[in-house]
């Protein structure tokens, strides 16, 4: 009841909270809703309030992500072993099974806060329960085609010792800090190649005050597997899926700048939406209505595949992303990331299914009425696909699929 009490006091502080999330690999902090600009001096003496919460961004292929969370460790030395004291705990009594993907349009799941002795903190870890078989998997994925079975989810080291992220954040005396951690199932969840996954999280810490860009797809999209991401320069910043009655989506917790907005879907053309500015931490900026959705014109959809690997291969299962890129528009042109999927651990295949007709362009003016005009484009069918691995140099073709489906392999050096 208590842990009850304090959530809802969090929720109503902070922004909306809920849901859960499991969120492996802890990487910084962000000072939020108690803090404030007088956080003070770290390390006085006395005593400071680590409250840690957990958000995701939509995953691509499933329909569930399961993790289960069982302890958040926060230590000072970034050199402490588990076995090690010193550490400081938030457990969830009882363990709790979550399925991340419930955590969209900025919706949070707080996981607990503890009492910490004012200091710099340099470690934390997500301790997670084993799974103990068939009938009782604690962290599983549920495929969007097919059985609707959990299928059990790799999670090496991350059982016996936790995710280790060695990362500083500062805890003052009298004073709250909190953790929000954006995790990326789509890039995190890794096909081994033979009907087993594995987790690799990729996760970042996000700002804990609510703002961004929000608006609506057309309902008629719906169920096609629409994915609406904030951009700069090609890369994703935050993405989500919109709500499935409403069409409703919100790009939530968003540096200041300015971003491109990419809603792609099933049988459908890509929308980039350009130049649009979230000028504060506090902003919320509408791009589209109920009553003036985005609507995506019909696409024949086509398939870049092929497989990409690593000479040598890892000895740390490093998985290759390949993404699929569009440049639009002109004065600037823009670059937009259509489509990512991590290459299977095991054959390095990988398909990437894209839409072959014209993308539609447009950008944001302020002061300009909705909705925003979509123009088509001359690219259709024409994309850069890229692959890419930490330690390993970038690889980028061009292909046209507007007639056809293309193939590329990727072999990546170090």
């Amino acid at each position: 009841m208590q842990m009850n009490a304090r959530a809802n006091q969090y929720r109503r502080e902070c922004a909306n909270g809920m849901g859960w999330l499991m969120a492996l690999l802890l990487s910084a902090f962000l000072a939020g809703c108690g803090g404030g600009g007088d956080s003070g001096e770290a390390g006085g003496g006395g005593s400071g309030t680590l409250g840690v919460s957990l958000t995701d961004a939509p995953a691509c292929g499933f329909d569930a992500v399961n993790v289960t969370v069982t302890q958040v460790r926060v230590h000072r030395s970034d050199a402490a072993s588990d076995g090690d004291g010193g550490w400081s705990e938030i457990t969830l009594s009882p363990a709790r099974k979550i399925n991340l993907l419930n955590l969209t349009n900025g919706e949070l799941d707080y996981l607990g806060e503890t009492a910490l002795p004012a200091g710099h903190y340099t470690q934390l870890r997500l301790m997670l329960a084993a799974n103990t078989g068939s009938s009782a998997v604690s962290n599983s994925v549920v495929l969007s085609s097919g059985p609707r079975t959990e299928i059990a989810l790799k999670t090496p080291s991350a059982v016996q010792s936790g995710l280790k992220v060695v990362h500083g954040f500062d805890v003052a005396a009298g004073q709250r800090v909190d953790l929000v951690l954006d995790f990326d199932a789509c890039k995190s969840v890794v096909a081994l190649g033979n009907g087993g996954f594995l987790l690799k999280p990729v996760i970042k810490v996000i700002p804990t005050v609510l703002n961004g860009i929000n608006g609506f797809v057309a309902q008629s999209l719906l169920g096609r597997n629409v994915m609406v991401s904030a951009q700069m320069d090609g890369t994703v910043v935050r993405s989500t899926s919109p709500d499935m009655t409403t069409g409703a989506f919100f790009l939530a917790r968003l540096d200041p700048g300015n971003y491109a907005v990419v809603i792609t879907a099933d049988d459908s053309a890509t929308a980039v939406i350009d130049a649009v500015p979230v000028p504060t931490s506090t902003s919320v900026v509408e791009i589209s209505t109920n009553a003036a959705p985005f609507i995506l014109p019909p696409s024949a959809a086509r398939t870049i595949s092929g497989t990409a690997t690593l000479s040598p291969a890892s000895t740390t299962d490093e998985a290759v992303s390949v993404a699929a890129k569009q440049t639009v528009g002109s004065g600037p042109a823009v670059t937009a990331t259509v489509k990512t999927q991590s290459a299977e651990l095991l054959s390095g295949d990988y398909t990437l299914t894209l839409p072959a007709g014209a993308p539609q362009f447009g950008r944001y003016v302020i002061g300009g009425t909705l909705p925003i005009p979509l123009v088509g484009q001359s690219a259709a069918g024409q994309y850069a696909v890229e692959a890419s691995a930490t330690g390993y140099q970038t690889q980028s073709f061009t292909k046209n699929i507007s007639t056809a489906n293309a193939t590329q392999h990727f072999v990546l050096s170090p």
